[in-house]
C-alpha cells in the first residue's frame, strides 16, 4: 500500500468512462475522514487524502459497494503488464467477431448489389451468445450504474444493443425475414475491440514508470562476517556493506567505501555519459556499475531510496488532475442522462412522425451507441501521463499536473545564480586578511562554515583541507539566509557573509572596498570575515575571493527561452557587480542583486500581480520562499532537500536547459489535451445529431465510438516521440 501523511492509493477495476470516475469519487468522499479523492481513468487508480488514518478495508469496501473492483496498492508494487488478460480478452473478441461476421455479411453484399440473407433462426443463434455472454460485462456495469443512480458508457451500450436485439427477436417471432441482429452483435464486438485497443494504448503511457521499476535488481550481494551472501533485495538493511561487481546494477542508495568506477545513471538523470565515482561518493540504487569493483555502505532502502521517491513522484503527477480535467468531469457527470433523453426523443419523434417504429428504434440505438463519454474522460489524463512520462525519461520530475499544465504559459523565468546558472562548485581563489594572517582567517571562517551546505562554505573547508588543516570547533552557529553565518570560536563571535551584512553590522570596509570592486568587476564573488571580541564592536578581518564557472548549459537555457519569447531575470543574494557580470555574459534581460529570501519572494509576488506567469529556478534553502511564491517552481536535484520539497518540478541534472525542455513538453502536452478535447467534443456534437437524423446505422455508430477512444489515446501517445532540441525555432 502506498501511503504517506494519511494518503492511500488503490487500484480500481471495472471503470469504463468519466461517469464511472465520478461514481467512485463520490463513493469515497462520503467516507468519514476522507478529505479528497481523485480517480484517474487512464491509470485505473484512486488517490485518497485522509484527515485521520482509517482502516484501508473501509476504503476498498466503499469502492466495491459502488460496484467496482478495488485493491490496496503496495508501496513497491509496479504497474503490471496485462499480457494474460489481454490474451484472454483478445480470444473472446476473436470469437465474437467470428459469430458477428456472418450477421453483417448480408449488409455488405447488398452494397455490391447481391440480395442474400442468413436463415433467421441461425441469425438468432449467432447473436445470442454475443449479446449475453460476450456482452455480459456491459450489463454488469450498467446495473452498477443504475444502483448508484448514475450513468456510464456501458449503460448506453447495454440499452442500445438490448433494444436492437429485442426488436430483432420480436420481428423473428412475427415471421419477418429482415432482422437487425447485426446492429447488436457487431456493436458489442466493435466496442469490445475498441476497449481492448484502448487498454493496450493506455498501458504504453505507463512505460516510463515500468522502465524505472525494472531498474531494481531482485537480489544484493552483502558482506557479513567476512563472507559474501546473495540475499533478496527486501532483506538488505541500513548500513549493510554491499559488493557490486562490474556491469551489475547497484541495488541500494549507498556511499562508496572501496574502489572506483564509472556509473551509468542515464535512466534516472537523462545524462548519457557515465559518471566517475570514487571513495566517499554517493551512488544511486538502480544505476549500473561499469568497469570497477565497488564496496558500498547502504544509506537508504525500500521506499526511501532515490529510485522509489522518483517513481512515487511520477505516479503522483500522473494521478493528479489539472484544472481543465475537473471541468471535463463536471460535463461527463451529466453527459449520459442527456444522451438517454436525446435517444428517447429520437425514438418518439421518428415513431410519431413517420410511423416507422423499427427505424425509430434503430436511430435511437445509433444515438446511444455513438455517444462516447469515454473519449472525453481519457482526453486529459492520457496526455498528462505521456507528458510526465517522457519528462521523467529526460531527467525532469514533475510532481504536480497543474504545474505541467501551467508551464505552457510561462512569460518570465527567474534564476538564482550560484549552483543554478553557475557550476555551484566555487573555488576559493584567495584569502586576504588585513593583518596578513591569511591562514588564521581561513581557519576561523572554516570553523563557522564546516557544517553548512552552501557551495561557498564547502569551498572554504576544501581549501583548508588542501592546506593540511582541519577546522576548529565552533558553537552557537547560526545561518542568516541572504546574509551569511555567525558563530563562536574560542569565545570570539565570527561573522562570514556578504558586504551588505557587514554594512548592517556597522563595519567599515576601508581600503578593501576598492580591491573588492576590482574582483567583482571580473565576476568574482566576495565574502567578508569579521570578528567581535567581548563588548567591542565587530571589526573586519579580511575577505575571501571565490570564482565560479558559468555552466555551458546556462547559455543554452537563456538562448532557448529567448527563442520562445520568454523574459529572464537573475535574482541573487550576491553583489550587484557580480550579478550584472553573469547576466551580461548570458544575455539575461535583468538582474537584481543583494536579495534576501524575503525580498526574492516579494519580487516574484509583485511580478505575478502584473498578469505574468512566473517560473523560479533555484537550488538552496534561501530559494525556498521564492520557489513557493512562483506560479511554477524548478529545483536542481543537486540542491537542498528544502528546495526540492518546495518545488513543483525537480531537475535530475544540474542543467538549466531542462527548464526549456519542460516548457516545450508542457506546450506539446497542453496542445494534445486541447486537440483531444476538441475532437472528442466535435465527435459527439456531430455524431449524435447525425445518428438522431437517421444518417448513421448502429453498426457505423459503434465503429465510430470505438475509434474515438482509441484515437484520443493514440494522439496522446505521440508525445512519447518527443526529443529535446537545442536548436528550436522561434515560437509563433
Amino acid at each position: 500500500m502506498s501511503s504517506h501523511n494519511h494518503s492511500v492509493d488503490i487500484a480500481v477495476t471495472g471503470m469504463s468512462c468519466a461517469s464511472c470516475v465520478s461514481t467512485v469519487e463520490n463513493a469515497l468522499r462520503k467516507l468519514t475522514d476522507v478529505e479528497s479523492a481523485s480517480v484517474n481513468l487512464a491509470t485505473e487508480r484512486a488517490h485518497i487524502e485522509l484527515a485521520n488514518d482509517i482502516p484501508h478495508q473501509n476504503i476498498v469496501k466503499a469502492v466495491v459497494d459502488a460496484g467496482y473492483g478495488a485493491s490496496i496498492i503496495l508501496s513497491e508494487q509496479g504497474h503490471a503488464h496485462p499480457h494474460e488478460e489481454d490474451s484472454a480478452t483478445g480470444i473472446k473478441i476473436l470469437i465474437a467477431a467470428i459469430l458477428s461476421f456472418p450477421l453483417i455479411t448480408p449488409m455488405l453484399l447488398r452494397l455490391a448489389g447481391i440480395d442474400w440473407n442468413l436463415p433467421v433462426w441461425f441469425q438468432w443463434l449467432l447473436a445470442t451468445p454475443v449479446q449475453f455472454y460476450f456482452g455480459a460485462g456491459f450489463y454488469k456495469s450498467a446495473w452498477r450504474a443504475v444502483l448508484n443512480k448514475s450513468g456510464n458508457m456501458d449503460l448506453l451500450v447495454a440499452i442500445g444493443t438490448t433494444a436492437a436485439y429485442a426488436l430483432s427477436v420480436y420481428m423473428l417471432l412475427q415471421g419477418h425475414q429482415h432482422l437487425y441482429f447485426e446492429a447488436s452483435s457487431v456493436v458489442i464486438t466493435l466496442v469490445l475491440l475498441g476497449k481492448w485497443l484502448e487498454r493496450r494504448a493506455k498501458h504504453q503511457t505507463t512505460e516510463a514508470i515500468r522502465a524505472l521499476q525494472q531498474l531494481r535488481p531482485e537480489t544484493a550481494r552483502i558482506k557479513r562476517e567476512g563472507e559474501e551472501l546473495e540475499i533478496p533485495l527486501a532483506q538488505v538493511s541500513l548500513n549493510d556493506v554491499v559488493v557490486v561487481r562490474p556491469w551489475e546494477r547497484i541495488p541500494v542508495d549507498a556511499i562508496i567505501l572501496e574502489g572506483h568506477s564509472h556509473v551509468d545513471e542515464s535512466l534516472m538523470t537523462g545524462e548519457s555519459a557515465p559518471v566517475h565515482k570514487k571513495v566517499g561518493d554517493k551512488v544511486i540504487g538502480g544505476s549500473v556499475n561499469s568497469d570497477g569493483l565497488l564496496v558500498i555502505q547502504t544509506i537508504a532502502i525500500g521506499a526511501e531510496t532515490a529510485l522509489s521517491r522518483i517513481i512515487r513522484l511520477v505516479e503522483d503527477a500522473q494521478a493528479a488532475k489539472p484544472e481543465i480535467q475537473r471541468l471535463v468531469d463536471k460535463v461527463s457527470a451529466v453527459f449520459v442522462p442527456i444522451v438517454i433523453m436525446i435517444a428517447l426523443g429520437t425514438f418518439l419523434a421518428w415513431g410519431l412522425y413517420t410511423g416507422n417504429w423499427e427505424q425509430a428504434i434503430l436511430n435511437a440505438v445509433a444515438v446511444l451507441v455513438i455517444a462516447c463519454p469515454c473519449a472525453l474522460g481519457l482526453a486529459t489524463p492520457t496526455a498528462i501521463m505521456a507528458g510526465t512520462g517522457v519528462a521523467a525519461q529526460h531527467g525532469i520530475l514533475i510532481k504536480d499536473a497543474n504545474a505541467l499544465e501551467l508551464a505552457h504559459s510561462i512569460t518570465q523565468v527567474v534564476f538564482d545564480k550560484t549552483g543554478t546558472l553557475t557550476a555551484g562548485k566555487p573555488v576559493l581563489l584567495s584569502a586576504k586578511a588585513i593583518n596578513g594572517q591569511d591562514d588564521r582567517m581561513l581557519e576561523l571562517a572554516a570553523a563557522i562554515e564546516q557544517n553548512s551546505s552552501h557551495p561557498l562554505a564547502k569551498a572554504v573547508v576544501d581549501q583548508l583541507a588542501m592546506r593540511g588543516k582541519t577546522p576548529s570547533l565552533s558553537t552557537s552557529v547560526k545561518e542568516l539566509p541572504g546574509r551569511g553565518l555567525q558563530g563562536q570560536v574560542d569565545s570570539k563571535m565570527i561573522y562570514v557573509g556578504n558586504e551588505r551584512w557587514m554594512t548592517e553590522l556597522g563595519i567599515d570596509m576601508g581600503t578593501l572596498t576598492d580591491i573588492s570592486m576590482e574582483f567583482q568587476n571580473t565576476g568574482k564573488t566576495i565574502s567578508c570575515v569579521a570578528v567581535r571580541e567581548g563588548a567591542a564592536e565587530p571589526s573586519l578581518l579580511g575577505m575571501l575571493v571565490f570564482g565560479d564557472e558559468i555552466k555551458h548549459s546556462s547559455k543554452q537555457a537563456i538562448s532557448g527561452l529567448r527563442l520562445k519569447n520568454i523574459k529572464t531575470l537573475l535574482l541573487t543574494g550576491d553583489n550587484r557587480i557580480s550579478a550584472e557580470h553573469v547576466a551580461q555574459e548570458l544575455g539575461i534581460d535583468m538582474a537584481l542583486a543583494e536579495q534576501t529570501p524575503e525580498s526574492k519572494a516579494s519580487t516574484i509576488a509583485s511580478m505575478r500581480q502584473k498578469d505574468q506567469v512566473i517560473a523560479m529556478v533555484g537550488d538552496g534553502v534561501n530559494d525556498a520562499p521564492a520557489l513557493a511564491a512562483a506560479d511554477v517552481s524548478f529545483a536542481m536535484s543537486t540542491g537542498t532537500d528544502v528546495a526540492m520539497h518546495t518545488a513543483d518540478i525537480t531537475l535530475m541534472r544540474s542543467d538549466p536547459s531542462l527548464v526549456v525542455d519542460t516548457i516545450d513538453i508542457s506546450r506539446r502536452t497542453y496542445s494534445k489535451i486541447k486537440q483531444n478535447l476538441f475532437w472528442a467534443s466535435i465527435y459527439n456534437l456531430i455524431g449524435i445529431p447525425l445518428a438522431a437524423l437517421g444518417l448513421l446505422s448502429p453498426v457505423i455508430a459503434g465503429a465510430a465510438m470505438a475509434f474515438s477512444s482509441v484515437s484520443v489515446v493514440t494522439n496522446a501517445l505521440m508525445l512519447k516521440r518527443w526529443q529535446p532540441s537545442r536548436h528550436q525555432k522561434k515560437d509563433s
